[in-house]
């Protein structure tokens, strides 16, 4: 590879890696890309489904760590993420974590299952708003995924993951309840 590629995607990532921090910057005690305390507004970078439908769910074919998976997407064929430090009634990730990891809203209610699901799409009312969740996991896109197909917020600080297919039920017990069985945080069968 030649040196000024390598320089350019070296570049690209110092960049990328200083907006992920930039729009995770906390001031009041919560934020960040940890999550919030709850004292930070909700983020005006969501996504949400268009004139108060709900928002629909779809899954591609991803790889993954190396590995083909089955993973959750939005309407736009965005790559879905959920947050171990989630709980299943309630998002860790608000205010300025949600403004690089924009949460995915229906505020028409339950989420339509166009992909056949073996799991169970739900709406959560948290700070974020009308949030999606599946098998109890608050639902996310990541701001650093410009496109369809990308995977770059897999494994961010060893919370944020792929949602797939096969992700378990989360207890409402409390968040991280579910952690993954493998680094990448996906489940085989």
């Amino acid at each position: 590879m030649p040196k000024v590629r390598m320089l350019s995607l070296f570049i690209a990532g110092l960049a990328l890696v200083g907006l992920i921090v930039a729009g995770c910057g906390s001031t009041n005690g919560g934020g960040g890309l940890y999550g919030s305390n709850g004292n930070t507004p909700a983020a005006t970078n969501t996504t949400t489904a268009g004139g108060g439908a709900a928002a629909s769910v779809h899954t591609a074919t991803e790889t993954v760590q190396g590995k083909s998976v089955t993973a959750l997407t939005d309407a736009s064929g965005k790559t879905l993420y959920y947050f171990t430090p989630d709980s299943a009634s309630s998002s860790a990730c608000t205010g300025s974590c949600a403004s690089a990891w924009p949460p995915l809203l229906s505020p028409g209610g339950t989420p339509a299952n166009t992909a056949n699901l073996p799991g169970t799409l739900g709406v959560i009312s948290d700070a974020n708003g009308m949030q999606v969740v599946y098998n109890g996991h608050p639902l996310y896109t990541f701001s650093g995924d410009t496109g369809p197909d990308m995977t770059n917020g897999e494994g961010v600080l060893g919370k944020w993951f792929v949602a797939t297919t096969d992700l378990p039920v989360q207890s409402s017990g409390g968040g991280g309840s579910a952690t993954p069985t493998t680094p990448g945080g996906y489940y085989y069968h």
